[in-house]
């Protein structure tokens, strides 16, 4: 690997070198209009790439998140009579908006969230493209007639809006994750409260510029900025105000079953998206060369900070070395850098605690007998962001951490099988269960494994699974409900009968 060409120290006055520098919002956005907490307590934002700060925003608590459900509670009783091409409309109106403010976009992406600006581009369009597609599903939200089985009786089955939506999302993917789930809900005919990750808020207020641009009506869409200290009250009154019918959050399997026991209180409907624990089987059969290579964007895209990137990589014993150096071979050309530099590939991680993970994995994986191929360490730069090379382990067995343990970050065990029937077996020990790929080019065999994975999402001969018309969601502790597709906003309506007597 080396270090990106033109690697230099950015600053936090980058963000005025937007081209429509009013993307760049600093205030919650409530009932249509740019507020701060009451209290009016901030906290900062920094860039991962160079731990300056970046900008403060509100550090707003309970009592604000309880003024924003408000809002989206009024809202909600005019929204959900609006006709579904009305909302189809604004959200193509929205969506439209994102991809011609793309660039700025992606460069408040990078800033937050240090992934490399050719990744933070492409976010932007898969963001869009969630707007654009529950736009279009919001015109196909059918019901039902079902024969009766009593004369002179008629069965109706319509679906209505379940009501105020409150969002939690990710640092991951801090644009994508919003629109995931609020283009479903709005679409629906719902009104929401976001509160985005305390450590990227800055996408999620920009696309309330563009969603406010694009004519969504006041109350509609509420986004809550809070610190971490402020997070658990925040997260409670989500779950917890009975205003509040849904619930959705992408994260980590613990927090999650916390929200999920504090949503019971008032029997709210959850969906949530989990960790995982990704394996990535290489057959004896498979194209090495292709194999490595969706590998490389598997599990080092966005510095291993994916739900779904590849956390444990077997490969068939007889082609393990050759394996390896192939894919060795494809690390060595990341280039690592800011984000914000073109010629940079490979990213920082978002947060130190993420960074001392790897590193408390790393060191414990070598106790256990892994050798470190390639990287291992965090790289000299002439910037302090948190850097983290790009680490491949082999010698692996099923002792180290990463074999029931997610990583979330750019380190990669390589582990040698022998067999279909073990490898299967092996994989399938985690207690998550979100996805999974595999090479092989018998026909056969992929029947047998994609049906045998068990994991929500499964992808054959590609390290790619997502898209706006695929259902996204796992099995077993990575969480229920699914977004994304046709699935994705019924996760927001109830299914209602009308039993008609004539």
């Amino acid at each position: 690997m080396s270090l990106a060409a033109n690697t230099k120290i950015i600053t936090q006055t980058e963000h005025a070198k937007l081209t429509d520098a009013s993307l760049f919002r600093s205030q919650a956005y409530v009932d249509g209009t740019w507020i701060d907490s009451a209290s009016r307590a901030t906290f900062k934002v920094t860039d991962p790439g160079t731990r300056e700060t970046l900008g403060h925003v509100p550090d707003m608590d309970a009592s604000d998140v309880q003024l924003a459900v408000d809002a989206a509670h009024r809202a909600f009783v005019l929204w959900k009579q609006t006709t579904a091409r009305e909302r189809a409309r604004v959200l193509r109106k929205w969506a439209d908006l994102m991809i011609k403010n793309q660039e700025d976009l992606a460069r408040v992406l990078t800033l937050e969230s240090g992934k490399p600006i050719m990744e933070a581009r492409g976010e932007i369009l898969y963001a869009a493209s969630f707007i654009e597609w529950f736009g279009e599903e919001a015109k196909r939200v059918y019901g039902d007639v079902v024969p009766s089985p009593m004369p002179g009786s008629r069965i109706l089955v319509m679906k209505q809006p379940v009501g105020v939506a409150g969002i939690i999302t990710p640092y991951n993917f801090p644009a994508a994750m919003i629109t995931r789930k609020v283009g479903a809900a709005i679409a629906a005919g719902c009104t929401v409260v976001v509160r985005p990750a305390h450590e990227t808020p800055f996408s999620a207020l920009a696309l309330c510029e563009l969603a406010h641009r694009a004519g969504i009506p006041r109350g509609v869409l509420n986004v809550v900025s809070s610190s971490a200290e402020n997070t658990p009250s925040v997260g409670l009154e989500l779950t917890t105000n009975p205003k509040i019918r849904k619930v959705s959050f992408t994260g980590s399997t613990p927090i999650g079953k916390l929200l999920m026991q504090q949503s019971s209180s008032t029997m709210k409907r959850v969906s949530l998206e989990l960790g995982g624990n990704a394996p990535f089987i290489v057959f004896d059969d498979a194209d090495l060369d292709a194999a490595a290579e969706h590998l490389i964007g598997c599990k080092f895209r966005n510095a291993g900070q994916t739900c779904v990137c590849a956390n444990r990589v077997y490969v068939h014993e007889s082609v393990y070395d050759e394996f390896v150096n192939k894919f060795v071979a494809r690390v060595k050309e990341l280039r690592v850098g800011h984000g914000l530099d073109e010629g940079t590939t490979f990213g920082p991680m978002i947060t130190e605690r993420g960074l001392l993970k790897v590193e408390d994995q790393l060191r414990r994986s070598v106790a256990a007998g892994a050798k470190v191929v390639i990287g291992g360490r965090r790289p000299t730069l002439n910037v302090q962001g948190h850097f983290f090379e790009p680490t491949v382990l082999t010698n692996v067995t099923d002792s180290v951490p990463m074999s029931c343990e997610e990583t979330f970050g750019p380190l990669c065990p390589i582990y040698r099988f022998t067999t279909e029937e073990e490898v299967v077996e092996r994989v399938n020990r985690v207690d998550v269960g979100l996805a999974g790929y595999f090479f092989s080019r018998d026909i056969g065999r992929v029947f047998r494994v994609a049906e045998a994975l068990e994991v929500g999402m499964v992808g054959v001969n590609t390290g790619s699974i997502s898209s706006e018309v695929s259902p996204f969601g796992g099995v077993k502790e990575s969480g229920t409900g699914r977004e994304g597709s046709k699935y994705g906003i019924d996760e927001y309506m109830n299914v209602k009968s009308i039993n008609i007597s004539l």
